[in-house]
């Protein structure tokens, strides 16, 4: 089973880079962003929660991440692998998640590819997505920059937790589209 963690700054090109790794070795892409906006859409519980915290740029707590995954895994039984794209963000989420992927599927993270890339073009792309998707959160630079600082303090720090294991690989996330995408799969061909 391959089991990828997709990891960067906001803006780093996660989704998109997931969506087509999805494609090209048919895993399931599990993206919290996408999941808890659904939620938001329903007007769940859940959703409103979330909403409070991702309106001020801050992480969503781990107890109700944590469950939406295993929720999420347990409904793909026949799954040849994950794409984890925006989680885990704390070293907590990453040992729950190795525990939940040993307890549910019997099988661990095989790599934590994080896409590097530099502070104003996250800002770049992220006004730009923006200015089409809608959402406040992309349209805000204060909260913007409050995302890159919460990453920064909060979350790069799950690095360490993969590097500690061998399973880090970090890659270059700046280019285009399809140069990432090759820089991908080049380090997943690779292992």
């Amino acid at each position: 089973m391959l089991n990828i963690v997709l990891f960067g700054p906001p803006g780093a090109g996660k989704g998109t880079q997931a969506a087509k790794l999805t494609d090209q070795y048919s895993l399931v892409h599990l993206s919290t962003g996408d999941i808890l906006r659904s939620e938001l859409a329903a007007q769940t519980k859940l959703g409103l929660e979330a909403k409070r915290y991702m309106d001020r740029g801050e992480l969503v707590p781990d107890e109700v991440v944590i469950g939406m995954i295993e929720s999420k895994l347990d409904q793909n039984p026949d799954a040849k692998g994950f794409i984890f794209d925006g989680f885990p963000r704390t070293q907590a989420q990453a040992r729950a998640l190795d525990r939940s992927l040993s307890a549910k599927k019997n099988t661990a993270i095989t790599v934590m590819l994080a896409l590097e890339v530099e502070k104003q073009e996250l800002i770049k792309r992220l006004m730009g997505r923006g200015k089409i998707s809608g959402r406040a959160d992309d349209q805000d630079i204060s909260v913007i920059e409050n995302r890159i600082s919460v990453y920064n303090r909060e979350t790069s720090p799950v690095i360490d937790y993969y590097d500690s294991q061998g399973k880090f690989r970090a890659v270059n996330g700046m280019g285009s589209i399809g140069e990432i995408f090759d820089r991908l799969c080049g380090a997943i061909d690779n292992l």
